[in-house]
């Protein structure tokens, strides 16, 4: 087997059942679990409509590239969503399925291991861009988000000598666990630095749709170039998903898109791969990007979740005010995340996911991260995903509370 294998890390569940097991909760509470990022909401129900059109379909192979009106469908969401000017529906658009498979791909695509091969990626993190860099033969280098910097990443404390190994740069905006966006001068800013080192910008924008304010959406990295003239998108690609946005996560339906130089080798690397989107799904995909009512309505239903938890929980809970996603990002009292998860599981059968699982501290030399600190930026905060609906996230809310109350 490969050896690479070996250098994986427990993902952050496996951890977490670990740490559970043992534990007996109260038989007489319903477990509420707030760790997986699996909306609950109604999935879109003109996708499910259109599936079911379009099943006799399933009896076609797919095309890697998509078929034309999906990819036109996108890219003229795209076009909408963040004012550019053009996208290219057959040069600079890729369906794929889902973020997960597409950032673990095109690492592997990407990666030239001939050469020095760091891939940045904020820490903490989605467990996939450091999986997908360790199996394509690189080295992470962890950008803490902490309290001080926004919870984004100090991109001003990485030396010049790290950028200059850096192939890949990855960005989560809306972040996932901190809910942080990435401003727009910030991605340009990151573009310049592209231009100066030669990196790709991958920028993982799967939560751009849940949003709090109506009136400001999250910006996004081909904005941002497009907004600097920068219409070729030059070594700049987003991903993009159907899961979160329509409440699709089984659909697996997402793209790429971006730099037309990137998603043509990145094409030829999938059609070797074998992962072409079946086209029942790529016609509901087509109804999905073409609706935003649906999508505003989902806003909605997460702004009154949002309101309904942060009330309840502010008085007994320190976290940054959510802009994005659907996640809260609390420091635990005590700062022992593992003990207050097993504890919380124990007393009240609520699950969140202790930060510490999600992070991870600096190598022996510290080269692995920019400030070379030896601790890691999750600890002492839990990650909780408000994923459920309302009436079962505010009792789970008012069990945390009284946890800590009887805690203190």
């Amino acid at each position: 087997m490969n050896p690479d294998l070996d250098a994986l890390k427990p993902y952050p569940f496996e951890k977490l059942a670990t740490l559970k097991a043992g534990v007996t909760p109260p038989a007489q509470l319903a477990h509420i679990p707030l760790t997986i990022g699996e909306p609950q909401h109604a999935p879109f129900a003109g996708a499910l409509a259109t599936l079911h059109a379009h099943q006799l379909d399933f009896a076609r192979y797919p095309a890697t590239a998509g078929i034309p009106e999906l990819r036109g469908a996108i890219a003229a969401w795209a076009r909408r969503r963040f004012r550019l000017d053009g996208l290219d529906p057959e040069r600079q658009v890729l369906p794929v399925n889902g973020t997960r498979e597409a950032i673990f791909a095109f690492v592997q695509a990407a990666l030239d291991r001939s050469r020095p091969a760091r891939v940045a990626v904020p820490n903490p993190f989605y467990q996939i861009y450091e999986g997908a860099t360790l199996l394509a033969g690189g080295q992470p280098h962890y950008l803490d988000c902490r309290a001080e910097s926004g919870f984004r990443p100090d991109f001003d404390a990485v030396p010049a000598e790290v950028w200059r190994e850096v192939q890949i740069l990855f960005l989560c905006s809306p972040g996932n666990p901190t809910g942080a966006v990435t401003p727009r001068a910030e991605f340009q800013k990151l573009i310049a630095l592209a231009d100066e080192f030669d990196f790709i910008i991958a920028s993982d924008e799967c939560y751009s749709e849940l949003y709090l304010d109506e009136d400001a959406p999250p910006p996004g990295l081909l904005e941002a170039c497009a907004a600097m003239g920068r219409h070729d998108y030059r070594r700049c690609l987003v991903f993009h998903s159907l899961s979160k946005r329509s409440n699709l996560p089984g659909l697996r339906s997402g793209f790429v898109a971006g730099d037309a130089e990137l998603i043509a080798p990145f094409k030829r690397y999938r059609t070797y791969h074998g992962c072409a989107m079946s086209l029942p799904l790529q016609h509901a995909s087509i109804t999905a990007w073409n609706d935003e009512a649906h999508v505003r309505a989902n806003r909605d239903a997460y702004r009154e979740k949002f309101a309904a938890v942060t009330e309840i929980l502010a008085p007994v809970l320190e976290f940054p005010a959510p802009e994005a996603s659907f996640y809260l990002w609390p420091a635990v009292p005590g700062g022992d995340d593992e003990a207050f998860t097993r504890e919380l599981f124990a007393a009240e059968h609520v699950s969140v996911l202790p930060g510490s699982y999600m992070g991870r501290p600096a190598t022996g030399d510290g080269r692995g991260r920019a400030d070379g600190r030896g601790d890691n930026p999750g600890a002492g905060r839990i990650r909780l995903a408000l994923v459920a609906e309302l009436e079962p996230t505010v009792e789970a809310a008012g069990r945390i509370r009284r946890f800590i109350e009887r805690r203190a």
